[in-house]
């Protein structure tokens, strides 16, 4: 009956030692999001693959730096070293569960005191020098009552699925950065392939305001209006070129490659941003790897608790072992050299300061901090994806608008160049005309290369394409 009771007391003290149920914070989520005209909703399914989303743009250059650096990128191979990290951890907490058993050996000569007290030993051939062998088989093991090794596995594993998460992360962020790279490189190819024949026009025109200068029929302001467009052009030429650089060395590094031996040749062919699909925001917490890693984090922290909490109980330890010891090695596997051992250990604190309370505090609080953090990444996640959608839709309008502005341009140089040569207009309606194509062709070229940035925004903020 005494048995039963301790028993019964044992395992109601290890329910409260073990961590509480983690619960993550509520979050009033939306139903749906806010979606403009031309968008779908996409069915979630987690089974299907989640990567190589950049292949949606068609562009082979693109595909194969990103081989380059997935295969390369020191960030990855870091996230991937501290994964290998966090399973070996969850390993050796696991182990706990287990018994250790160990076999041990001790060979060795010593010299006991012959003046020390108590050497009658009762033989009068007693020798103070002597050999000594043993041969030991040993069992320790924890008997895991109130939980502890079962949090620090829970913990462990958790911290492991986290650092699985933190390298698909990793990867995801990776992969959305070397693309918003090479776009924003080929948005300024575009630009400067723009300049290029801007340059070649108004050179021409320069060429034409000198000829009318040199005959007499104008003035030499014409040809001063046009060289200063002329110049201002050239200059606009050497500072997009430098901000090209800067994007070429960035996709470099991320690349896995020297910056000073890399280089793209410029590109100006046809760019479309694919259609991405859409889930409903809870989908966000399957798919988003950033609001996985916090949610393993949480699941970690609240386990430690359970860790803490057992520190108000006792340790008990098994510790059988069994061998033999011998002064002669001939006579070290007789029945007299055997030697055995078996107990229990057990330690309960009575007094430690208030450490066990500083232990579960600073768990709480621990617990805590990681709810507070995965709230944020998920109201960040939805704020990221709401964002690519109303900036896709914006963008799109103005892209077509901003197409039908260069037409429109073209055709007031069109008719600004008529005008002047049949003497009805000023050089001056010619060069503003010069100056509102070159904008609107800019700024064409801007629009398409923010469409595309937001198209990779909108897969990251998204964790990824199906």
């Amino acid at each position: 009956m005494r048995l039963a009771l301790i028993a019964a007391a044992a395992l109601l003290a290890a329910g409260c030692a073990h961590g509480p149920a983690a619960q993550a914070p509520k979050i009033d989520l939306p139903e749906a999001w806010k979606l403009e005209p031309g968008w779908r909703e996409a069915a979630p399914n987690d089974a299907q693959p989640r990567g190589d989303w950049w292949k949606r743009f068609g562009d082979a250059q693109l595909d194969a730096l990103q081989r380059d650096a997935q295969a390369a990128s020191p960030t990855v191979a870091a996230a991937l070293a501290r994964l290998d990290q966090a399973r070996s951890q969850a390993d050796v907490a696991t182990a706990g569960l287990f018994p250790y058993v160990s076999l041990g050996s001790r060979v060795q000569r010593l010299q006991i005191s012959a003046n020390r007290p108590l050497t009658n030993y009762a033989s009068p051939n007693f020798q103070t020098i002597q050999n000594d062998y043993q041969l030991s088989f040993n069992v320790a093991y924890e008997a895991d009552l109130w939980g502890r090794v079962r949090s620090s596995v829970e913990a462990a594993r958790a911290t492991a699925e986290q650092s699985q998460a933190d390298l698909e992360n990793a990867r995801l962020v990776l992969a959305a950065d070397l693309a918003a790279s090479y776009f924003n490189l080929r948005e300024l190819d575009i630009e400067l392939d723009v300049l290029r024949q801007s340059i070649a026009l108004q050179r021409r025109a320069l060429g034409l305001a000198k000829d009318r200068h040199d005959l007499g029929a104008t003035s030499g302001l014409d040809v001063a209006q046009q060289q200063a467009l002329l110049d201002s052009t050239l200059t606009q030429v050497d500072v997009l070129r430098r901000q090209r650089d800067q994007f070429e060395h960035a996709i470099a590094t991320l690349a896995g490659k020297p910056a000073p031996t890399f280089s793209l040749p410029p590109e100006t062919g046809p760019r479309a941003a694919p259609a991405v699909p859409l889930g409903v925001p809870a989908d966000l917490l399957q798919r988003r790897p950033d609001i996985a890693s916090a949610q393993r984090a949480m699941a970690a922290a609240n386990a430690q608790i359970g860790v803490a909490r057992a520190g108000y109980f006792p340790s008990v330890t098994i510790g059988p072992s069994f061998g033999y010891d011998s002064r002669t090695w001939s006579r070290l596997f007789d029945a007299p050299s055997t030697l055995w051992s078996i107990g229990v250990a057990l330690t309960q604190p009575l007094f430690d300061g208030g450490r066990a309370d500083a232990y579960v505090a600073f768990a709480n609080a621990g617990y805590q901090l990681a709810a507070a953090n995965y709230k944020r990444v998920v109201l960040t996640a939805m704020q990221e994806v709401q964002d690519g959608i109303s900036g896709t839709a914006a963008l799109d309008s103005a892209l077509a608008q901003s197409q039908l502005a260069v037409k429109s341009a073209e055709r007031v140089l069109q008719l600004a160049n008529d005008r002047y040569e049949g003497g009805a207009a000023s050089y001056s309606d010619v060069i503003t005309a010069q100056q509102s194509l070159l904008n609107a062709q800019r700024l064409s070229a801007q629009l398409l290369g923010q469409r595309l940035l937001v198209t990779v925004q909108l897969v990251k903020a998204l964790g990824g394409a199906w």
